[in-house]
């Protein structure tokens, strides 16, 4: 800059209208964040890498819609019947994982809650059943197991790890 010039304050955009957050504090939402939230890959990971994962995972959804397909290994409790089922289906002292449908789903946060007031341990899977099947995971339907090709917006081509 030379010496006439003069510096002038960046524009106000939407992005910055409201000033980010202090490292502190942007750290202690993250840290939450990550305790109430796991994302599909890990999810998989977790349950492929061989041996007990240390969780449970809880497909919250219709009989129909479990049927269509599901996580291999979860348990089928829909949301409505947590409260009368879930002591004889989860062991209290192993965390759940819940999913439904997915982003547009709420029904995974509605399980999630159920099962934390009866004193469960819970974390969401981020993106549910949709972001299974788009990463190309496998899963279960009435007929067997099945598999689609990775959606390349959800996951990467040819490689086992998105590197996140």
């Amino acid at each position: 800059m030379n010496a006439t010039a003069t510096a002038t304050a960046p524009a106000a955009n939407a992005v910055l209208r409201v000033a980010p957050a202090a490292p502190a504090e942007a750290a202690a939402h993250f840290r939450a964040s990550l305790a109430f939230h796991a994302d599909v890959s890990d999810v998989a990971a977790a349950l492929t890498a061989g041996g007990d994962p240390g969780f449970v995972v809880l497909d919250s959804r219709s009989t129909e819609a479990w049927d269509q397909g599901h996580v291999p290994g979860a348990v089928h409790l829909p949301t409505a019947l947590i409260a009368e089922q879930a002591e004889r289906l989860l062991d209290p002292s192993v965390p759940v994982v819940t999913y439904c449908w997915g982003p547009g789903c709420n029904g995974a946060a509605r399980a999630a809650l159920a099962l934390a007031e009866l004193g469960y341990r819970v974390k969401e899977m981020l993106g549910g059943f949709e972001y299974w099947a788009r990463e190309g995971l496998p899963y279960e339907t009435w007929q067997g197991e099945e598999r689609r090709p990775a959606d390349p917006l959800t996951a990467p081509v040819g490689a086992d790890d998105c590197g996140c």
